[in-house]
């Protein structure tokens, strides 16, 4: 069998998956360190540190850590900050590096004085404390939340010297556990003129958004808890809205009330912000699910080779219209493709974790991931996903990213 799929050394995904390649599937595997002593180390020969209550990451990795943290000038919680997706790995992000998008802080809510009302187009308006919530059906799912506002620096007329944290970090994927909220509006009863549903939380900001009912009584929950612990303040404690594959403005934090209407609020995340603005002069409004997209997170700026050899080139890749079917990473620019190996775990709208290998022998190149998902739909080129946008469009930008790779092994954000 070749080894070789496509241009510029990229390796056979089967080979990835059945056997090392060519004696070792990184560059400089198996020498020793220099300066590395191959005798018992200082950390073993005394005890180690006491136990804690809660466990802390290494202060060797103290760099991995949200990152690009960014609030609106005169103001210290409304802004965002980013998942540092060059570190991480698999499908799962940790909730202390979840991404958050806040527009008046995180509120410091009492639980035991938080309720969650439904009213409006109702026959019993009813309301649920956190207790209440507990008594009901709870399902958990793993899915991804994104930011419409994620890769927006794709826009700009001149590629950025930016990252894939500072580029792309506005997305994470988290075990989300919670009740359908399907349950508590069949209690409360929907009237035949209700269509809409109205969120809103209980930050300074009173954040709300409209949503179609057919998506509430789909798979929408009122999350409670976050990668198997109770939601962080950061993420909606103690209970927010989650809109599986829709933009992550619209799945509420600190959720307070959901009003059943006959009509969207027309708020103003909905109409003077959420909304794409085109061309021609109009806006397109509740463009809600997030479009396929995948993203090549090592090598990547700032994690680039350092001498020549077999690397793995690893990525995500996600779609809010189900699952991931296949991705294709090219190192030519695009002129020829080959298929990468998704990992075990391919999830409707959860990320996806991709990875091929690559003989990297100094040669300049161009890597690309492409990402196609159970219906068909293909990640677009940036002048594909740049036609009909008004200048400074910026939501929902899924474009395929392409990293330069130099000589020296350095990669930097381009367009092709």
């Amino acid at each position: 069998m070749n080894d070789y799929a496509a241009g510029n050394g990229l390796i056979n995904r089967r080979v990835l998956l059945t056997r090392a390649v060519r004696g070792g599937a990184v560059a400089g595997a198996g020498l020793l360190i220099p300066g590395v002593s191959q005798g018992r180390p200082d950390w073993m020969r005394r005890p180690g540190g006491p136990m804690s209550e809660t466990g802390a990451p290494s202060n060797y990795e103290a760099h991995v850590v949200r990152r690009n943290i960014a609030s609106r000038p005169g103001t210290a919680g409304s802004g965002a900050s980013r998942t540092p997706l060059g570190h991480l790995d698999g499908i799962i992000t940790p909730s202390r590096l979840h991404f958050e998008r806040h527009h008046g802080g995180i509120p410091d809510i009492d639980p035991a004085n938080h309720q969650l009302r439904i009213d409006g187009m109702v026959a019993r308006p009813l309301l649920f404390s956190v207790e209440d919530l507990l008594r009901y059906p709870i399902v958990s799912r793993i899915q991804f939340l994104e930011c419409s506002g994620n890769s927006s620096g794709l826009i700009r007329p001149k590629p950025a010297k930016l990252d894939v944290t500072a580029l792309h970090g506005l997305v994470s994927c988290s075990e989300w556990g919670g009740v359908p909220l399907h349950y508590l509006l069949d209690e409360a009863g929907i009237k035949p003129e209700g269509k809409w549903v109205i969120a809103s939380g209980a930050d300074s900001a009173a954040l709300n958004r409209s949503v179609p009912l057919d998506k509430v009584l789909d798979d929408a929950i009122v999350a409670l808890y976050q990668n198997g612990e109770r939601l962080r303040p950061a993420n909606g404690y103690p209970m927010r809205l989650f809109l599986p594959g829709w933009e992550g403005n619209a799945s509420v934090k600190w959720l307070r009330t959901l009003s059943v209407t006959d009509q969207p609020a027309m708020s103003r995340e909905e109409t003077s912000k959420y909304t794409d603005l085109r061309d021609d002069g109009t806006a397109h409004m509740f463009t809600f699910p997030m479009g396929v997209k995948s993203v090549i997170t090592a090598p990547s700026p700032g994690i680039g080779m350092h001498e020549k050899g077999i690397y793995q080139i690893s990525g995500i890749a996600w779609s809010g219209a189900g699952s991931i079917t296949r991705v294709e990473v090219s190192a030519d620019g695009g002129r020829s493709w080959a298929y990468a190996a998704l990992d075990t775990h391919v999830l409707p709208q959860a990320l996806t974790r991709f990875r091929i290998g690559w003989d990297w022998q100094g040669q300049d190149a161009v890597l690309l991931s492409r990402a196609t998902d159970s219906l068909g739909n293909i990640q677009p080129t940036r002048e594909q996903n740049m036609q009909g946008r008004a200048r400074g469009s910026f939501y929902h930008v899924n474009a395929m990213q392409a990293w330069s790779v130099d000589e020296s092994g350095a990669l930097e954000n381009t367009y092709v």
